[in-house]
């Protein structure tokens, strides 16, 4: 691996290139294994001073605190809840530009390296409101002026309340316009990550003693959110993975030892079992004592040992590169458990606000485990888990170039993209093929590929097959591992568009794991006719089966 280069597969085109899609993917499985998608070290330095920028620029904010007059001046900012709450309004902006989760090269974001805002400012681009039949004034998936407006006014009041002594008016415009905005384009809500920094910024509004405890509340039900979702067989899967593209597992084999027996069993190995059931103890563990003590060696030991996990993520660049959320969560960390060890739910002044919160934070997390059809995994805080709605869409003909032709984007497709980094289409399919096999190194990777043929029938191979991730990510300007954006809302709002004919559209969706449950749901969708069939899969029956293997029983309904 170079400081420029990647390091890539070397593969044969003239024998490799004619395989069946299932062969090609082998060799690049091997490979994932041994070297992660292979990024060049110079991507790791530019995440990193991204990292550096965010932080840089946020502290400046916050320095225009009246009372705040430098970073080495601890007396007047360690205590001082503005101080928090300004990094939670600016990691809001930051994310809602499209500057956080999802930018990049590491997420497939080349030409140019993000969407958002180009998208959201841009008339007729597409949107998705999460209720269209029920909630008034939102149905259409058209974006518009008032959308655009709504948008405008968000980043706008963001940068505004950023600046000064934060007072609460500021804030409540905020979370009105987030909320205005959500209804009309989940995308622009879940980007914005709206679980986490609206939930915080909600706690701004209460009683001055009130907004520690609810901050530090909300914060706890992150950790616990993320680690009972966890409680599943698929976790030590993004376990493995996450190593094998970490920059910081390049030490000898080390990576192979994160696989049952390289090459031939590319299943996680005990190790990677254990990283993933002891990390999710920590994750319920260390922040009862954080939520509990009441400050002294007990509360800064829980303080570093979770502020180690989060640096442990970050270390690991996970793909979505949530960099800066794990950064927040470090501030987080810092403020409020370190700087307000005392403050209690005991001490709450207005204890119903708080409550109501947190119902709605996590009665929202309950539904999203035992329904996760019915909740995106954002709110549902099932961020690691590995349990996640997913889609592999199918085109043939000319589908792609109606896309390319029929739909207001801002970046071109990604294979497009690809072609024009790599020089040509031959050498683009080598880093796409590679994007299959690291959807195959998780559990639900062995249903996709094993639905695609039952999707396309006999001339599957005839169809170029694109994640619904990367596909979204063009389409609708930002992308976070949520199937549910690219599900049937979106194949509708792209049939409009298009008018595919039938069969040149085929679309494998698959529904996340029900918590106590050992299925997940299925259905094939042509663009054109609707849909083809619905079943369900087991995950026992995934979770013993290879990165590559495409013989995984299916159960039609």
């Amino acid at each position: 691996m170079g400081f420029l280069q990647p390091n890539l597969p070397d593969v044969d085109h003239e024998v490799w290139g004619n395989q069946p899609r299932a062969e090609r993917i082998v060799p690049m499985a091997k490979h994932f294994a041994r070297h992660g998608f292979g990024t060049p070290d110079v991507m790791v330095i530019f995440y990193f001073v991204k990292i550096l920028l965010y932080v840089l620029v946020g502290w400046l904010l916050v320095l225009s605190t009246p009372g705040i007059d430098g970073f080495t001046d601890f007396s007047s900012w360690w205590e001082n809840p503005v101080v928090f709450y300004k990094f939670v309004l600016w990691t809001m902006l930051f994310e809602v530009l499209g500057l956080g989760c999802g930018f990049g090269p590491l997420n497939l974001r080349f030409l140019p390296p993000l969407g958002s805002f180009l998208y959201w400012l841009r008339p007729s681009t597409i949107r998705l409101p999460p209720w269209p039949g029920k909630v008034p004034l939102t149905r259409g998936d058209n974006r518009g002026l008032v959308d655009v407006a709504l948008y405008a006014g968000l980043v706008g009041t963001l940068a505004w309340a950023m600046y000064g002594g934060l007072p609460r008016e500021q804030v409540a415009i905020v979370l009105g316009l987030l909320l205005a905005i959500g209804l009309r384009d989940k995308t622009i809500f879940l980007a914005a990550r709206g679980e986490v920094y609206g939930a915080l910024a909600v706690t701004y509004l209460f009683v001055a003693g009130d907004q520690v405890i609810g901050a530090k509340l909300v914060l706890f039900a992150i950790w616990w959110g993320a680690a009972t979702s966890k409680i599943n067989k698929h976790f030590p899967f993004v376990v493995a993975a996450m190593m094998s593209n970490s920059p910081m597992t390049r030490i000898g084999n080390l990576r192979e030892k994160f696989h049952r027996d390289y090459p031939t069993d590319l299943r996680p190995s005990r190790l990677s079992g254990a990283l993933a059931h002891g990390g999710t103890v920590v994750e319920f563990g260390v922040p009862i004592v954080l939520l509990v003590s009441n400050g002294g060696t007990l509360t800064t030991v829980a303080a570093i040992v979770m502020i180690c996990f989060h640096l442990n993520i970050i270390s690991s660049f996970p793909m979505g590169v949530p960099l800066e959320w794990n950064v927040f969560m470090i501030w987080g960390i810092v403020t409020m458990f370190l700087a307000h060890p005392t403050a209690h739910v005991n001490d709450l002044a207005e204890p119903g606000w708080v409550i109501g919160l947190m119902v709605l934070v996590l009665g929202t997390v309950v539904i999203g485990n035992l329904r996760p059809d019915k909740v995106s995994f954002l709110p549902a805080m099932r961020y690691y888990a590995g349990n996640w709605a997913t889609t592999t869409w199918c085109f043939r003909g000319d589908a792609l170039e109606r896309i390319e032709e029929r739909v207001e984007k801002v970046a071109m497709l990604p294979h497009a993209q690809l072609t024009k980094i790599y020089g040509s289409e031959q050498e683009a399919l080598i880093p796409l093929h590679m994007g299959y096999a690291f959807r195959g190194f998780h559990t639900h990777g062995r249903a996709l590929w094993t639905l695609v043929p039952q999707a396309c029938g006999p001339e599957h191979e005839d169809y170029f097959v694109m994640d619904g991730e990367i596909l979204a990510g063009v389409v609708l300007g930002w992308n976070f591992g949520d199937g549910h954006m690219h599900h049937e809302q979106l194949i509708e709002a792209l049939q409009k568009r298009c008018d595919f004919q039938p069969g040149d559209v085929r679309v494998v969706i698959l529904e996340a794991q029900p918590f106590g449950k050992d299925t997940q749901e299925y259905r094939l969708v042509d663009a054109a006719t609707g849909e083809l069939e619905r079943g369900h899969v087991l995950v026992s029956e995934m979770v013993v089966r290879q990165p590559t293997d495409t013989d995984l029983p299916l159960y039609p309904h």
